[in-house]
Parts: C-alpha cells; sequence; structure tokens
C-alpha cells in the first residue's frame, strides 16, 4: 500500500512552543534554513517536508511538537467532525497494528465536553482503518506512538499528526528534577538568548538539577537534543517511515558535536549537586561540566578570555519555594558577587519577582519577558565591564528591572 505522507512533499506544520519561546524557536529555525509562513505567542506555520520533520525533530531545543498538517475543513458538531476525519485514507497513514492516542484543543459551542472531540477522532481513524484492513489499532493516552492532534476552533478544524510524538521539552535526562525546577525548552531559550554558542567558559551558581548547564552543555558542544530520545518520535510510526532516511540525518547531526571551553555549575545543597550530577550523566553531558559544593560567592568564576563570559542564574523569587522578604539578602549578595567576582562577564539572571531583581543594585541593559509555567519572568542581562568599561555611559536601552 503506497503510503500518503511522502518523504520529500512540501506540506505546511504547525511547530508549537511554550507561551514566549515563539522568537527563540524562530531563530533556531531560521538557522536551519527555514522560512516562517506565520508565527503566533505559543507556535509558529511553515512550509516543508517530512524528511525535513526528521531533522527538527532531532535538533528544535525551544519546540514542544512538530506537528504535519492533514487537512483543515468546516466543522459544526460531533457527527460532521466524525465524517470529515473518516474520509480520509488513514490506512495508508497508521499502521492497522498499532497504537493511536487523539489529542484535541477545542473551543467551539457544540462541545461542552473536553473528551468527546478526541474519542469522536479516534473512533472515525480506526473505524476507517478496519474497514479498509480488517484490523483496528489499539488506542489509549499514552502520546508515544502514533499521535492525531485535533485543533477546533469555532466552525474551522486542522487535524494534524504529530511527528515528535511526546512532546521535545521532555529531554528524559531529569531523573531527579529537583525543587522548581526550569522546563528544558526554557532553560535552552535562557542559553541562547545569552549568545552562548560553546566559546569562552560559562558560569551557572545556584544550578540547583543542573538543567541550565545541562542546555548549555548541549548547545556548547552542539549535540541536538533529539539524540537523548528513548521509545523514538511519533514519525517512527507512520506508514512508510524510512529508518535508512533517518539514520543518515542522525549520523550527520551526530557528527556535528563539538568541545565547549568551560561550564562551572555550583549549589551550596549537596543533594542538588548529587541530582545535577546524575541528570548530567544521563544527558551524556557530565564530563564537559564542572559540578563543585559551595556558596555561590564561592564559585570559581574563571578568566572570560578574549570572547567574554556568560554567568547564568536562576535564584529562588518567592513563588514556590520561599518568602519573598527572606531573599532579599541573596539578591543583594547576588549583586556584589557580580560586581568583585565577574568582570568582563554577561551576567543574565532569570527571576519572577521585580521587587527582588531591583535588590541586585545594577541596572539590567536588556530585558526579556518569559514564563516558567503560569508565572511570568523577567530575563535580566547585566554587562559587567572590566577596567575603563565601567566608566562606560549606559545605552538608551538601559532599563531597571
Amino acid at each position: 500500500m503506497q503510503p500518503l505522507l511522502d518523504l520529500d512533499t512540501q506540506a505546511r506544520f504547525n511547530i508549537t512552543c511554550a507561551r514566549g519561546l515563539a522568537p527563540f524557536l524562530i531563530e533556531e529555525l531560521s538557522e536551519l534554513g527555514h522560512e516562517i509562513e506565520s508565527e503566533r505567542e505559543t507556535g509558529v506555520t511553515l512550509f516543508a517536508t517530512l524528511r525535513d520533520a526528521y531533522r527538527l525533530n532531532l535538533c528544535l531545543r525551544t519546540a514542544f511538537h512538530v506537528l504535519y498538517e492533514l487537512a483543515t475543513f468546516t466543522c459544526r458538531d460531533g457527527e460532521e467532525l466524525y465524517a470529515r476525519v473518516n474520509e480520509l485514507p488513514w490506512e495508508r497513514i497508521l499502521p492497522s497494528f498499532g497504537y493511536l492516542t487523539v489529542n484535541s484543543r477545542v473551543s467551539t459551542p457544540s462541545v461542552t465536553n473536553s473528551m468527546f472531540p478526541s474519542l469522536k477522532v479516534k473512533d472515525a481513524i480506526v473505524d476507517r482503518i478496519n474497514d479498509e484492513t480488517g484490523e483496528r489499532p489499539d488506542s489509549g493516552p499514552e502520546g508515544d506512538r502514533s499521535v492525531v492532534t485535533l485543533h477546533w476552533y469555532g466552525e474551522e478544524a486542522r487535524l494534524y499528526v504529530d511527528t515528535s510524538g511526546r512532546k521535545l521539552a521532555d529531554r528524559g535526562y531529569r531523573k531527579r528534577p529537583g525543587l522548581a525546577p526550569l522546563r528544558e525548552s526554557l532553560a535552552a531559550a535562557v542559553v541562547l538568548s545569552s549568545g552562548y554558542r560553546g566559546e569562552g567558559p560559562l558560569v551557572n551558581p545556584m544550578c540547583g538539577s543542573g538543567t541550565l548547564a545541562i542546555e548549555a552543555a548541549l548547545i556548547g558542544s552542539r549535540r541536538a537534543p533529539g539524540l537523548l530520545r528513548a521509545g523514538g518520535f511519533g514519525f517512527q510510526y507512520l506508514v512508510g517511515y524510512d529508518a535508512e532516511a533517518f539514520k543518515a540525518i542522525r549520523e550527520e547531526v551526530r557528527a556535528q558535536s563539538k568541545k565547549p571551553g568551560r561550564i562551572v555549575a555550583t549549589d551550596h545543597d549537596p543533594e542538588a549537586v548529587e541530582a545535577a550530577r546524575h541528570n548530567a550523566k544521563t544527558a551524556g553531558v557530565d564530563h564537559l561540566i564542572e559540578f563543585q559544593c559551595c556558596d555561590f560567592e564561592e564559585t570559581e568564576v574563571p578568566p572570560p578570555g578574549e570572547t567574554g563570559g556568560v554567568l547564568l542564574v536562576n535564584p529562588e523569587y518567592g513563588e514556590r519555594l520561599g518568602d519573598e522578604r527572606n531573599l532579599v539578602p541573596t539578591y543583594k549578595r547576588l549583586g556584589d558577587f557580580f560586581k568583585s567576582s565577574c568582570k568582563g562577564y554577561h551576567a543574565w539572571l532569570i527571576t519572577g519577582s521585580r521587587p527582588l531583581a531591583k535588590k541586585v543594585g545594577l541596572r539590567a541593559n536588556l530585558k526579556r519577558t518569559l514564563y516558567n509555567g503560569a508565572i511570568e519572568c523577567r530575563l535580566l542581562r547585566y554587562e559587567l565591564y572590566d577596567g575603563s568599561k565601567k566608566q562606560r555611559k549606559q545605552s538608551d536601552d538601559d532599563a531597571e528591572a
């Protein structure tokens, strides 16, 4: 049976991400040679091939899902949804002996039960495959094999095959997550925002379970995050999956790795440092990170070198880990540490508290809004000039946190 999804035929893709990360996703896609058709706060659309999707799933650091658009149609109720989905040749898309998960995002007056659309789509697909092949794929919520996604807003429905399967942000290395960790895709966005690409040293005080340091090591070594994936991607459970083509792309991506400059990560909590080491080992980058157990003020800060150094810190900010008032001395000490020990560095601080950020006592010359889950955070950059540069006039875009 001829597969419906050809490896080299152009199709529209919807690539999703967390709120606030679309600019970073666009930057990644541009570096991979793709032009954006449209963008929104939580993703972008573009035209690409299924072969491109193999590479995108391996390489994208800030994305959630790479969705292959199958159909767009007018839909007013559940019966029309079933009929339109059942028309598609699913026997040429999904294996009859496979396992299917259906996800849906729906906002339409005719639907009051959020599970109803997914059930209708699943029934339409399974019935079609059974009618054509005499076999019925299993179905359930696991989301780790064949995944179909429905977006139904008003009277417009869009149906996708999820070529990612499980969320790309779930790298699989964070076996010991620690307290209030950053999601991997958000940590990657922070590293990308810093401009760090492996040249020069990177320092990560208050490393917690190590997500920022690990993402920095992956970026600095040019190791694609998808190489960590266990259990496969959604595209590997489509009719016509080309294992040899994926193997060739995987080897090409793997060959791009390099050794980054020094990466130093510290935390005062021995259990956090041990968790970070364990997670780094799972990610295969433990040999690239120097872990130390110490107060952040005692962190070894390597000489910045010609390219300068990057410092990344994600301190507590009272939302989930502690009382904001008790953290004021910590932020003041951070500012002192920046000034006394980090000359020649760009320091990046992510916090969900503007009042605490002001206690650093330095002016941020760049700020960006990011979201740690539902918490609105600021990513702030401090340029810690050395020598005469300390007297340099602040640029017009300087802004207090």
